[in-house]
């Protein structure tokens, strides 16, 4: 009973937060009288609008595939480099200075040299992958590296089977990284393939629409637009990571 309250207490409070920003923002439009500054309602009207406009859809569908394309490349390729790094210590070091510098290069610099490679319509992929690859590596070779030896010693000495090992002694120390890694890497996907659609600026894409509403410094159209890409973020996001769960606790049942 307490934790129902104190849970209904905090959604409360969630609430309240969101809405005293959403005044807060309502009553700067109102003061400030500036087209640069759209109020909520100008940008729900802007959005229903958008709503009705086939190309909205398939703007964020162009998007949304291509970014999820790169997160599930950048996912994949990154834990198989760390379980490769785990096991030998001469590709760890081959890595490292590779992984230092995608972490360390502005998104930017990345967006602006792959343009001169690849076609503006898969840049957005390609950068998604390359930021994502150095968090999944990071994280899983951390936590490979802490796994318990114990743990590990016990399987041999009981010989457990490989595919038991993994599905019991593995991953269920891994499940906090890969948690992780991946909350932090869908949040870097959705920024990095977005802004380099506004620089490549691909043809059909929500970098595109974003970049036009700009030129035209059509504020509403702009702000509807980047709640857009952070709705279906989210929405991405935790779809991610429930699927992810849901996975564990069938192992964790199994």
């Amino acid at each position: 009973m307490k934790a129902s309250k104190q849970i209904k207490k905090e959604n409360l409070w969630r609430i309240a937060a969101v809405l005293f920003w959403l005044f807060a923002w309502q009553g700067a439009a109102l003061l400030l009288h500036s087209f640069l500054l759209s109020s909520p309602l100008q940008v729900v009207k802007r959005l229903a609008e958008l709503l009705q406009d086939g190309s909205y859809y398939a703007a964020l569908r162009f998007s949304f595939l291509r970014i999820a394309g790169g997160f599930c490349l950048g996912t994949l390729v990154g834990g198989l480099l760390a379980v490769a790094a785990a096991r030998c210590r001469p590709v760890e070091s081959l890595l490292r200075p590779v992984m230092l510098t995608v972490k360390s290069v502005p998104v930017a610099s990345f967006i602006i040299v792959a343009l001169i490679w690849l076609n503006s319509r898969r840049l957005n992929t390609f950068i998604s992958f390359l930021m994502v690859l150095p968090i999944v590596y990071g994280n899983l070779l951390e936590g490979l590296k802490s796994e318990s030896r114990a743990l590990a010693e016990m399987a041999r000495v009981y010989q457990v089977s490989p595919l038991r090992r993994l599905v019991y002694v593995q991953l269920p120390q891994l499940k906090p990284y890969l948690l992780s890694a991946l909350s932090l890497a869908l949040g870097m996907s959705w920024k990095s393939g977005i802004a380099a659609e506004v620089i490549g600026i691909p043809t059909g894409s929500t970098g595109a629409m974003l970049y036009q509403a700009k030129v035209y410094l059509d504020m509403s159209a702009l702000y509807a637009w980047t709640v857009s890409i952070v709705l279906v973020s989210l929405a991405f996001e935790k779809a991610v990571l429930f699927l992810v769960k849901r996975a564990f606790a069938r192992l964790e049942r199994l």
